[in-house]
């Protein structure tokens, strides 16, 4: 068990880390013209700057957080942060498109050791009653720093170079780790240690590695054949074979460390929870690209003024996020998380409404401001939900279940509406070699904006089916006996 005096000195360290880790997740996109002129790169070669370091972050996120049951949750931050740190020097030093990957898939590494273990111990160091409310600003901070990348990778490019968006991570990761050595708790020992299930280690990297390639890559290969006789639905089908291995391989392995404990499965809450949070990044990565498409191709705005239009809606989110933990306290979580869902699906329909030819970038900013409301009340009451019941013991590994399924969310949403956008161009009779001009002629500006009303549909459905996922959430008291973990009279009713 962790002990601090200062919990909120804590939450601030554990904020910075995470939000350089989720910013590096959007902030490349930008830059890559840039880069190409830089790097003298081909546009697949970058294109797998922004992938690969997705890839292995999303394939190893589950890993990371059992390493943090096992080795402590405070060394794996620190590791973590460390590896992401040098890796960014080593970004921004890259002479070719080989030594950035590489650079960038070592990034994938330290995110996916960091970010698990900055909710576990979030929900270690403060007790349930302020829970809610270091949640909610966890919440606001982490929807915050992937929304923004895009307008800090612009502003960057625009006033230095390209490298600046690895370098600017170097002082504050630095100042991050000084002081988490300082400021972060130092876990109470158990006395009992456990080997790193190295067999599960295997199965499920490899199914997560085999699906999250098929969803980066299925676009570009147009769903079929990546190299010879392998295809896309071919690489999704063995993820999924490896996947099922790996949950008959954990079964048999409960009494023996598992890399995947089915306690925290058992609890019905973390399971929806589970699910149900991966509409949020798919609802608004899909709101991000879309709408970057209209700005800038469409109205013909520059990356930099397009990224700033687009920060209406994290900012926003900010300002409410700081009250929501109230909000959280008062009504409950799960009533917290319809709103924040149904807000952010009203926005998005207020921006598809808005993406008009003819129209202008202020048209969007109603529905943006709405978006904004709804991430700042909806991004943290999954987590509250998820965690409430979840042993101390298995944290790290709950945690990096529910992050991977958030990350996940981030991946199936920018496959499918990618997918379901060039369907609709192509209908259009839009092709790709059009929109490479820059921006879209105007007698196909008609065609262009209805096909992304259409695709806005998407991230709506995604929301609903978090909606209906969210209603089968049990107030605390009714949830499972076996999975309950000690939960003070005050704080029941909490998801109601």
């Amino acid at each position: 068990m962790m002990e601090t005096r200062h919990p909120w000195r804590a939450l601030v360290v554990l904020l910075v880390g995470q939000s350089v880790v989720l910013l590096d997740t959007t902030v490349v996109n930008v830059a890559i013209p840039n880069m190409i002129a830089s790097l003298h790169a081909s546009i697949d070669a970058i294109l797998w700057v922004t992938n690969g370091y997705v890839l292995v972050y999303a394939a190893l996120i589950i890993t990371g957080g059992r390493l943090g049951d096992i080795y402590g949750q405070r060394r794996l931050y620190l590791t973590g942060l460390a590896v992401f740190v040098v890796a960014s020097a080593f970004c921004g030093a890259a002479q070719n498109p080989g030594q950035l990957i590489a650079a960038r898939v070592m990034q994938g590494i330290g995110a996916a050791l960091l970010t698990p273990q900055s909710l576990a111990i979030i929900v270690h160091i403060f007790p349930v009653d302020r829970r809610p409310a270091a949640l909610s600003v966890w919440g606001a901070v982490a929807g915050m720093a992937g929304a923004v990348g895009p307008t800090v990778g612009g502003l960057l490019v625009a006033a230095l170079d390209w490298r600046w968006i690895f370098y600017v991570n170097l002082p504050i990761g630095i100042g991050a780790f000084c002081l988490s050595l300082a400021w972060l708790p130092t876990a109470k020992s158990s006395g009992k240690t456990q080997p790193l299930d190295l067999v599960g280690t295997a199965l499920v990297t490899s199914g997560l590695l085999l699906i999250s390639y098929g969803l980066i890559e299925g676009e570009p290969h147009h769903w079929g054949r990546v190299w010879g006789p392998i295809t896309i639905p071919m690489m999704f089908v063995a993820g999924a074979i490896v996947l099922g291995l790996f949950v008959l391989y954990e079964r048999g392995r409960q009494e023996r460390g598992p890399l995947l404990p089915f306690e925290i499965l058992q609890d019905r809450n973390f399971r929806l929870m589970s699910v149900a949070v991966a509409a949020l990044p798919w609802a608004f990565g899909a709101l991000l690209f879309l709408t970057l498409f209209h700005l800038q191709l469409g109205l013909g705005m520059s990356a930099r003024d397009a990224g700033l239009t687009m920060a209406v809606a994290p900012l926003v989110s900010g300002l409410v996020a700081m009250r929501s933990g109230r909000l959280i306290d008062r009504y409950g979580g799960k009533r917290m998380l319809l709103v924040g869902f149904g807000l952010l699906a009203l926005g998005i329909a207020a921006v598809a409404v808005a993406v008009r030819p003819g129209g202008g970038w202020w048209h969007l900013l109603p529905g943006l401001v709405i978006v904004g409301f709804g991430m700042g009340v909806g991004g943290s009451p999954a987590a509250i939900i998820a965690m409430h019941n979840i042993a101390a013991t298995v944290r790290g590994a709950a945690s990096g279940v529910f992050n991977m399924t958030r990350l996940s969310g981030t991946l199936l949403g920018g496959a499918a509406v990618g997918a379901l956008l060039q369907v609709r161009l192509d209908a259009a009779g839009i092709h790709p070699d059009v929109l490479q001009a820059g921006i879209v002629q105007a007698e196909l500006r008609q065609g262009f904006t209805e096909s992304l009303q259409l695709t806005y549909l998407m991230p709506i459905a995604a929301l609903v089916a978090g909606i209906l996922l969210t209603l089968g959430v049990r107030p605390y008291e009714q949830v499972e006996v076996a999975t309950v973990v000690a939960v003070p009279a005050t704080d029941r009713g909490g998801t109601q």
